[in-house]
């Protein structure tokens, strides 16, 4: 006896979030993103069919395998994998889903997907991202770009995110994070009441030394033994 998952029939498609680096075509002229996962080796565009990582010829996602897109249920549950240190340049995504799909606890596995709005996280400095720029890697075809600000992109290749999302194309929406907004910048670690009690705690250690440094350099040697020279 085969148990079938009950059927769904949602008036409107289901709404999820993912985490994706974002990424251009080798000539420019198209924006998508790759996966962080299995589907890494297979970017993808803002509309768009999942096909099986694996070469297989059935239809995603198939409940035998694993093929398919993936996203979570929860904005939070997305944002909370952006944490690790290898998914700091990744970008927000949210996602319609589309055809078929198979619900789970945290999230669904589904055939087509429309990437909505991204969200940019901030530039390494802590300040709020204006531009793209090249992240020195990518895929074959493709290269990875991440958010950073004016100052620091420099003579990088830069792509504003206006640009970004008239290239993806189909209505995409393309955002840059508040500092503040996102756990563990460093404007939210550090904010102004902070950093002056930080550098005042930084004075008190440096006046600490100096006075130690001064009363070394006075006694000198042969001072402060409590024996005279004949």
């Amino acid at each position: 006896m085969r148990l079938r998952l009950p059927a769904e029939r949602p008036k409107e498609p289901p709404t999820g979030y993912k985490i994706a680096r974002l990424a251009l075509s080798q000539d420019g002229a198209r924006a998508g993103f790759t996966g962080i996962s299995l589907g890494a080796a297979l970017p993808y565009g803002t509309l768009d069919a999942a096909h099986c990582v694996y070469g297989r010829r059935h239809t995603a996602p198939h409940r035998r395998c694993d093929c398919g897109f993936h996203c979570v249920h929860e904005r939070a549950a997305a944002q909370a994998l952006l944490c690790t240190a290898e998914h700091r340049g990744a970008a927000l995504l949210e996602v319609t889903v589309l055809g078929a799909y198979i619900r789970f606890e945290r999230g669904f596995r589904y055939a087509r997907q429309r990437v909505r709005t991204v969200t940019v996280r901030p530039c390494g400095c802590g300040a709020r991202a204006s531009v793209l720029v090249d992240a020195g890697w990518g895929r074959p075809g493709w290269r990875v770009v991440e958010g950073a600000c004016g100052a620091c992109a420099g003579r990088r290749m830069s792509l504003r995110l206006a640009e970004f999302a008239r290239r993806a194309g189909e209505g995409l929406t393309v955002t840059a994070a508040h500092p503040e907004s996102v756990p563990g910048s460093p404007a939210e670690a550090m904010g102004v009441p902070e950093l002056v009690a930080e550098a005042a705690l930084l004075q008190a250690r440096l006046d600490l030394f100096q006075g130690e440094l001064a009363r070394l350099a006075g006694e000198g040697p042969g001072e402060g033994t409590g024996k005279g020279g004949g």
